[in-house]
C-alpha cells in the first residue's frame, strides 16, 4: 500500500499569496524567524549605476525602517564595493568594529541597536543590481550552519526582486522600444527621459515625508516616469513634427496623447500577461494626467489641486523643467537659473509647489543628473 500524507506542512506556502514585495519579504523574515529569531531586519538595496547610487528599496523589520529614502555612492561604500567585486557574501558578527566609520548608513544601523550581519549581492546575468541585508540585534549568532540557509534564502529573495522588476522592465523595454521609433519622429530624446525620471526620483524623495511615500512607491515613480508621453504614438507626423504653432484644432489632437497613453498601456499589460505588474494605476496616472494643472487649466479632465494624483504632479514638473532646459529645434535651451525662475511663477498655480521646490532646493543633484545625462549629440 502506498503511504500518502498530507499532514505536511509548507512553510513557505502562503508566499505566493502575497502580491507586494514588501509582504514578501515580511512573509520571508517571518517563516526564518521560526527558527532563526535572531533575524530582526531583512532590507535590499538596488544599484543603479548610470549614478553609482544604491538605494534603499523594501525592508521587513519589528521597527520602522532607519534607512528610508537613503542613497549612497556605492563606490564610497569600501565594504560593500569589495563584496560585489568577490560576488561572495560576507559575515560581520561584531559590527561594533565599524563605531568609527563616517558613513551615515553605518552609524545608523547601529544606533538602531543591530550588532551583527550578513550581506548577500544580488546578481543577474553578471550584473550587479543590490544588496540583500539580514541584521541581529545580538553578536556572534551568524553561525556557518545558518549561513548555508542564509544562503539559499538569499538567492530567492533575489528571485523575488527581480522577478518583481522583471515584469515592470518588460514593459518598459516593450514601450521603449516603440518609443525608439517615435523618437524618430519626436525631437525629445532618450536623454530626456533619464533625466526626467531621474528628477522625478528626486523630487519624490523630497516630498516623501509629506506623502508617506516608502522606498517602493518612489523606485515605482522612476521606472514609470519615462513612460508619460507614450501616447504620443498616436499621433500623426503632421503634427507631431510641424515645426510653426499648431492650430486649435491640431492643438486638441495632440492633447489626446494622453487618453491614447493609458489605452495602450492597458494593451500591452493585457496582450503581454504583465497582470503582475505592481502600483499599475500609478502608471496610469503618469500617462494620463501629466499634463493637468492646478489651476484646473490642463488636460485631458481638467481636474485641480489635490484631485490630481502626486506621481502626475511630480513628473508634470520633472517633465516642464527638462523640457525648458533642454535643446529643441524650435528654441535653444534656458539655464537652470532661468528655468528655476519660471518654475517659481508657475508654483502654487500650474505646478505643485513642494514638487518645485525640490528641485529649487537640490540644485546639486539636478547638475549632476544633467551631468550624467548630457546630450552628446542632437536626435
Amino acid at each position: 500500500m502506498t503511504d500518502t500524507r498530507f499532514n505536511h506542512q509548507d512553510s513557505w506556502q502562503g508566499l505566493n499569496k502575497l502580491d507586494s514585495i514588501a509582504g514578501k519579504l515580511g512573509y520571508v523574515r517571518n517563516v526564518l524567524r521560526l527558527h532563526m529569531p535572531f533575524i530582526s531586519r531583512v532590507a535590499v538595496a538596488l544599484y543603479d549605476p548610470p549614478t553609482d547610487y544604491l538605494r534603499t528599496f523594501v525592508y521587513s523589520s519589528d521597527q520602522p525602517s532607519p534607512l528610508n529614502n537613503y542613497q549612497a555612492k556605492l563606490s564610497e561604500c569600501h565594504s560593500l564595493v569589495e563584496i560585489a567585486r568577490q560576488k561572495s557574501p560576507r559575515v560581520v558578527n561584531d559590527l561594533s568594529a565599524f563605531d568609527d566609520s563616517a558613513h551615515t548608513h553605518t552609524q545608523v544601523i547601529l544606533q538602531s541597536g543591530y550588532r551583527s550581519s550578513y550581506t548577500l549581492p544580488m546578481f543577474w546575468e553578471g550584473q550587479l543590481f543590490g544588496f540583500v541585508f539580514f541584521n541581529a540585534n545580538e553578536a556572534h549568532v551568524f553561525a556557518e550552519h545558518w549561513l548555508h540557509e542564509l544562503d539559499v534564502v538569499g538567492h530567492m529573495i533575489t528571485l523575488l526582486v527581480y522577478y518583481e522588476m522583471a515584469n515592470i522592465k518588460t514593459l518598459l523595454a516593450t514601450l521603449k522600444s516603440a518609443l525608439d521609433l517615435s523618437h524618430s519622429r519626436d525631437p525629445e530624446t532618450g536623454f530626456h527621459l533619464q533625466r526626467m525620471s531621474h528628477y522625478s526620483r528626486l523630487i519624490a524623495r523630497h516630498i516623501s515625508a509629506r506623502e508617506q511615500f516608502d522606498d517602493v512607491t518612489i523606485e515605482h515613480i522612476f521606472l514609470f516616469a519615462p513612460l508619460h508621453d507614450i501616447g504620443k504614438l498616436a499621433i500623426p507626423d503632421r503634427i507631431l513634427l510641424k515645426e510653426g504653432p499648431l492650430t486649435e484644432a491640431e492643438f486638441d489632437l495632440m492633447k489626446t496623447h494622453s487618453v491614447e497613453g493609458k489605452k495602450l498601456i492597458d494593451r500591452l499589460l493585457e496582450n503581454f500577461g504583465l497582470t503582475g505588474v505592481t502600483h499599475v494605476e500609478m502608471l496610469r496616472n503618469i500617462a494620463l494626467w501629466h499634463h493637468e494643472m492646478l489651476d484646473g487649466e490642463g488636460y485631458p479632465d481638467g481636474l485641480s489641486g489635490q484631485d490630481i494624483p502626486i506621481e502626475a504632479r511630480i513628473v508634470a514638473v520633472a517633465d516642464v523643467f527638462d523640457a525648458l532646459t533642454s535643446k529643441r529645434p524650435y528654441k535653444e535651451a534656458w539655464s537652470n537659473a532661468e528655468a528655476f525662475e519660471h518654475l517659481k511663477e508657475l508654483a502654487g498655480i500650474k505646478l505643485d509647489a513642494d514638487c518645485v521646490e525640490a528641485l529649487l532646493t537640490n540644485k546639486a543633484q539636478v547638475e549632476e543628473i544633467q551631468r550624467i545625462f548630457r546630450e552628446t549629440s542632437f536626435a
